[in-house]
């Protein structure tokens, strides 16, 4: 249950229940806490966190785009996620660390103060009673009418809070027209992502995905292209028009929560025998990985 769980916050570990932030709150009211979501897993030799290099990294990266400070160094960080993890006893589940300003501010600019840094880690099932849902089962999906933030208002690379409204907005509106997940469009009505997923199409067994330039820097889609290059598929990163989803095999959503996604229906088109042999393929070889069962991808792991 969430409040068996501690939180490290600022160094200190500290009860769930006792970590707070005033409503006033620059973070709370301007949405400029940046955050990142990560994974651990428990396999034969004891549990590890996936790809915890390139979170820091991005962690780092979004702090830079914001013009923040964060209070500590990636060694350091690096250290008290696995600590945290730890401390909380889980066998698997996620990682959430928070980084925001907790000072009471009315104005826009953030206050000149130091941030906050909080590290979280939970169940899903166990702590929230989320149930998992089944590879098998896959995912409805429709085009949003909400287009994709445009990168020429705010730096979309970076995991900031108040990016992820224009993804809820996104999500409502796919949810009351009867679909589980949404697909939205950029400025130029080319495919850009889900609400929070990176999304792959696949035709004639080539993997193609939207270039990078209007959407976030996913590290999981990064792993599908390494993944697609190692077990020899030909992959292709474009500017894909929305009309294209009408003639792909197979389509497919990533992120850190669910790795590979299959979408069994499109608009009110069905994806026959979803999921289809290359999202298998790479969903198969994504279970290798993250059970330390491919050599070539240990380096993505690190123990606790």
């Amino acid at each position: 249950m969430l409040d068996e769980r501690v939180v490290f916050r600022n160094g200190e570990f500290v009860a769930w229940n006792e970590v707070t932030v005033h409503i006033m709150s620059h973070s709370f009211g301007r949405g400029s806490a940046i955050f990142e979501v990560l994974s651990f897993h428990d396999i034969p030799t004891g549990r590890v966190v996936f790809r915890l290099d390139k979170h820091i990294q991005r962690l780092f990266r979004s702090a830079r785009l914001l013009q923040m400070d964060l209070p500590m160094s990636e060694d350091a960080l690096h250290q008290a996620v696995l600590d945290t993890v730890v401390r909380n006893g889980l066998r698997q589940g996620f990682i959430k660390i928070f980084a925001y300003y907790p000072q009471i501010a009315v104005k826009i600019l953030p206050p000149q103060g130091r941030l906050d840094l909080s590290i979280i880690v939970f169940d899903p099932v166990q702590d929230m009673g989320i149930p998992k849902t089944p590879f098998e089962q896959g995912t409805t999906a429709c085009i949003s009418s909400w287009r994709k933030l445009d990168p020429q208002t705010v730096p979309v690379e970076a995991k900031v809070a108040a990016n992820y409204l224009n993804g809820m907005v996104a999500r409502l509106e796919a949810e009351k027209r009867g679909f589980e997940s949404v697909i939205m469009l950029d400025r130029d009505g080319f495919i850009a992502e889900g609400s929070t997923e990176s999304i792959f199409l696949a035709k004639g067994g080539v993997l193609m995905t939207p270039s990078l330039g209007s959407v976030l820097r996913s590290i999981t889609r990064e792993s599908v292209l390494e993944v697609a290059g190692v077990i020899g598929l030909e992959v292709s990163e474009e500017g894909l028009h929305s009309d294209r989803l009408d003639e792909m095999d197979e389509i497919f959503f990533s992120s850190t929560g669910i790795k590979v996604q299959p979408v069994r229906r499109i608009g009110e088109r069905m994806l026959e025998g979803a999921p289809g042999p290359l999202t298998q393929k790479i969903a198969d070889f994504f279970i290798e990985i993250v059970e330390g069962r491919e050599e070539r991808f240990k380096h993505w792991l690190f123990p606790v």
